[in-house]
């Protein structure tokens, strides 16, 4: 198999996974880009923006940010406090990206939320190059955002309407990602692992402050778990 055909087959193969976040990011960066545009900046500031930074969370931010008194230490800090998730993101996916050459420099800059479940949880045929999936899954998605957040910030000023309530789009494609993974694993114990997790964090810190600490937890508990959990994978 010619490499213009394994990319073809694995650009074909990682669409469909990425249909359902097409829809969340395509209305987010469009309501990024009208944000953007209401508050003064040209639409080439979200289209560079969302290239570039491609952190939906930190971007929203970074608007205020722009807005008042530069403080490079204090954009520093809140970005790692945003997005220090990714830390256990990256830990996770080291096998996974390990040997894709050149791929692999682009796949860690635009590992979001997102792109993290699909590359984690799809099951890649045996025919489809598995570096190249993850690559076109990472870029598909990137493109999305950068596609939406670059429409509505140059058609901000002619769109009114109520965006209340549309960032839960991606909380509800998280939970169908967790119910389709959930349904495929025989063995559930990571993920009432990490939901029981989760929740004692939630009581012990808070919903400001839950996030880091649970995931720091959950890589802990998986960690002391792991050779149960694959030996009992190997018996099914």
């Amino acid at each position: 198999m010619s490499e213009s055909t394994r990319r073809k087959s694995a650009l074909k193969a990682a669409f469909p996974h990425t249909i359902p976040i097409f829809a969340g990011f395509w209305f987010l960066g469009m309501t990024y880009g009208i944000y953007m545009n209401v508050s003064g900046f040209a639409f080439w500031y979200p289209m560079i923006m969302s290239l570039t930074i491609f952190a939906g969370s930190v971007e929203f931010v970074a608007v205020n940010l722009l807005l008042g008194s530069f403080h490079p230490l204090q954009a520093l800090a809140m970005t790692l406090m945003i997005n220090a998730r990714h830390i256990f993101y990256g830990i996770s996916m080291l096998d996974k990206y390990r040997g894709n050459g050149w791929k692999d420099i682009y796949m860690i800059f635009g590992m979001c939320d997102e792109s993290f479940s699909i590359n984690y949880t799809a099951d890649i045929p045996k025919d489809i190059d598995r570096g190249w999936f993850m690559f076109f899954v990472t870029l598909l998605n990137h493109f999305y955002w950068f596609f939406g957040a670059t429409l509505g910030g140059i058609f901000g000023s002619l769109i009114h309407f109520n965006t209340e309530g549309l960032d839960f789009v991606m909380t509800a494609m998280f939970v169908v990602i967790f119910l389709e993974q959930w349904l495929k694993d025989k063995n559930h114990v990571s993920a009432l692992a990490g939901i029981g997790v989760s929740v004692l964090c939630l009581l012990a810190f808070g919903a400001e402050d839950f996030m880091i600490p649970a995931m720091a937890a959950i890589l802990g508990v998986l960690t002391l778990l792991r050779r149960p959990l694959e030996a009992g994978g190997e018996r099914q």
